[in-house]
């Protein structure tokens, strides 16, 4: 028996159902209609969210309804363009998570099966604070309207639909896997366009001579945040004045403007920061600038691929500071000796359970040792005169 809708849940991150003719959607339902008065109801249900490997989360993101029968509603809004459906719930609130489970998994979606951009956002779970924080993104992402499912009790008639968002992987794009064979550099001109079209200008350089100094940006953990700080962040930054640098201290919060942090990272030559959903700012870094990651204990897979890609995807010098032991203040409360400190891949082979991932993520600082950071970041520094010197 053949449908007007069908769903792909052979993918290990996501379940894709596709709208192939008009569709009637009832957002007080969450229902996708189409109708057949040959065939009998079929029903199929998915939850668009590209966290599919994950059962606690993927628990939480309401489930959507696609039905397929002799019957539907009557259409009250009409539209000529079709629809990417997803849910903007799950951890969304979290900086990374909005741009590797949301706004990229978004922007391979639409690039697979609209490249000419014509689609209208049709969004489950939708938050005000959501729209408003990545409302340059999202308009130049779709020049439409969104659709919002829990505001909404009107129907919607779409000529098609998509439900569900693509992802390849922790912020990656594969060019193999996309008709256009778009990248990540092509996500990064997005969002130079969603950013610079009403531009917040940069403070201009203390000294507009050649020599002037490179500018760095020491991304911080904020005050509300219990781990994964520098313990001796005043010297460390000290550090930095002394080696060269003009040093910026950021510390974002759930309220930062995406649109001056990219105005002050579009403009910086270096990013400096301790591993954290913070980093993912590195995505408004300029290519062949410096980004440095400090990795704390435990943490070295997540930091590669979560950050390292973003570096990587961007052409950006990436370099990594993974801390000692004797820096880790996890070293105070389980001793230098403990597997947790001297192996932890060791730890880590049977999986990332949660609390193994709290000791390492939630109760671990760094204080960093200023002999060996110092030399890391005159790395950083030479890295960023050649970067400046190719930008006259």
């Amino acid at each position: 028996m053949s449908y007007h809708f069908s769903c792909n849940r052979t993918y290990l991150r996501y379940d894709l159902c596709t709208i192939d003719g008009s569709t009637v959607l009832d957002p007080t339902t969450s229902t996708f209609f189409t109708m057949d008065p040959t065939s009998p109801v079929h029903v199929e249900k998915i939850r668009p969210y590209p966290r599919k490997y994950e059962d606690y989360i993927m628990g939480q993101i309401k489930e959507l309804n696609l039905v397929s029968g002799p019957s539907s509603p009557q259409c009250t809004i009409r539209h000529e363009s079709p629809a990417i459906v997803f849910s903007a719930g799950g951890y969304t609130g979290n900086l990374f998570h909005a741009f590797n489970d949301g706004l990229i998994p978004l922007f391979i979606t639409a690039s697979s099966f609209y490249p000419d951009g014509d689609f209208i956002i049709v969004v489950s779970e939708f938050h005000d604070w959501w729209q408003s924080k990545y409302a340059e993104i999202l308009k130049v992402l779709s020049k439409h309207p969104i659709v919002a499912l829990e505001k909404d009790n009107a129907t919607h008639c779409f000529p098609s639909a998509t439900l569900g968002l693509i992802a390849h992987g922790f912020m990656t794009i594969d060019p193999t896997l996309i008709p256009t064979s778009k990248t990540l550099m092509h996500f990064r001109d997005l969002l130079e366009k969603a950013y610079t079209q009403n531009p917040i200008l940069p403070s201009p350089p203390l000294d507009p001579k050649p020599e002037r100094r490179p500018r760095l940006v020491l991304t911080c953990r904020g005050n509300d945040v219990s781990s994964r700080r520098i313990l001796n962040q005043d010297e460390v930054i000290q550090v930095m004045k002394e080696i060269g640098f003009d040093v910026i201290v950021f510390q974002p919060n759930r309220y930062t403007s995406l649109s001056e942090a990219y105005a002050m990272l579009n403009s910086s030559h270096v990013m400096v920061g301790v591993h954290g959903a913070a980093l993912t700012h590195a995505l408004f870094l300029r290519p062949r600038s410096v980004f440095m990651q400090v990795v704390p204990i435990g943490t070295e897979w997540a930091a590669d691929a979560f950050y390292g890609r973003i570096a990587k995807g961007l052409n950006v010098n990436y370099l990594e500071y993974k801390i000692r032991v004797e820096e880790s203040s996890l070293m105070e409360k389980y001793g230098k000796d403990n597997v947790l400190l001297k192996d932890p891949s060791a730890v880590q082979k049977k999986g990332w359970p949660t609390e193994i991932m709290d000791i390492y993520l939630k109760q671990q600082n760094v204080k960093l040792d200023l002999v060996r950071f110092r030399k890391s970041l005159k790395s950083a520094y030479l890295m960023a005169k050649k970067f400046m010197h190719k930008e006259r």
